[in-house]
């Protein structure tokens, strides 16, 4: 029995692609280095900013974040932006309805970003998280953990992944996406490259800002992540320290049991 567990963990820690995978019809996911991935990552305070930037001016036509209260905005460990700033965000971007007055109202930061604007336009809250772990790539949890290979990496590839190509089904225009399930989706290419412009002057090119993206979109699904992963670590740290105190008691303890014997 131990030595099949032992092969189904070796197996499991060894399942990788080197720097992209494909999984049969899952599409073909890159491999792509962001600053949150591993145990001791974090996420890049700027590039989340930049990501929001993506998210407001192009991705939210569409698709929304409801699950994600506007006010995380200014949570240390994510965008963090200054209070007045998430408060001029969310009113000049959003309006909510308000059963209160029976009115649209411009939106606070105790309001939750709006839904999708579309039917068919899935809301991005959880997307990443739901691509992570056992549902992203190869199906292994450990696979995600070393080499970051989950939802950003899919959304990143999606966002790069469209060939030019498009076909028409049942009246419905189809392109092409390698990254896709399939190979084609019904969304058109949302982004091609300098569709922003970042005040702190970084690439606006597709790679760049889809990567911006993928990260502020991990954030969205994830926003504690980063206090899990300290909060993991600390655990590791005092059970390694408690075990060894565990162990040194235990020597002490028998010492004299075993010296007895000896004798």
């Amino acid at each position: 029995m131990f030595k099949k567990l032992s092969i189904a963990a070796v197996t499991a820690l060894t399942l990788s692609a080197g720097g992209a995978l494909a999984a049969g019809g899952a599409g073909y996911v890159k491999d792509v280095d962001f600053s949150f991935e591993g145990p001791f990552g974090k996420f890049d305070q700027n590039q989340l900013q930049r990501g929001l930037q993506v998210y407001t001016e192009i991705c939210a036509a569409c698709h929304g974040l409801q699950y994600v209260p506007i006010r995380t905005l200014a949570d240390e460990g994510g965008p963090h932006l200054p209070e007045d700033q998430v408060r001029a965000y969310a009113e000049q971007n959003f309006e909510v309805f308000d059963a209160e007055i029976d009115d649209t109202r411009p939106a606070k930061p105790t309001d939750h970003f709006p839904g999708s604007a579309l039917e068919n336009a899935p809301d991005l809250s959880l997307m990443a998280k739901a691509r992570a772990g056992f549902h992203g790539p190869y199906g292994t949890g450990m696979n995600q953990l070393f080499k970051g290979m989950g939802g950003p990496e899919y959304i990143y590839s999606l966002l790069t992944g469209y060939t030019g190509e498009e076909k028409e089904e049942a009246g419905v225009t189809l392109y092409e996406n390698k990254a896709f399930p399939g190979g084609w989706i019904a969304m058109a290419p949302p982004l091609y490259g300098d569709d922003v412009e970042f005040a702190d002057g970084h690439d606006t090119d597709l790679s760049h800002i889809s990567k911006d993206v993928s990260a502020f979109l991990m954030w969205a699904a994830e926003p504690k992540m980063m206090a899990r992963k300290q909060a993991g670590l600390t655990g590791v740290i005092f059970l390694t320290v408690l075990s060894v105190l565990l162990y040194l008691t235990n020597k002490r303890l028998w010492a004299p049991v075993k010296g007895k014997k000896t004798s």
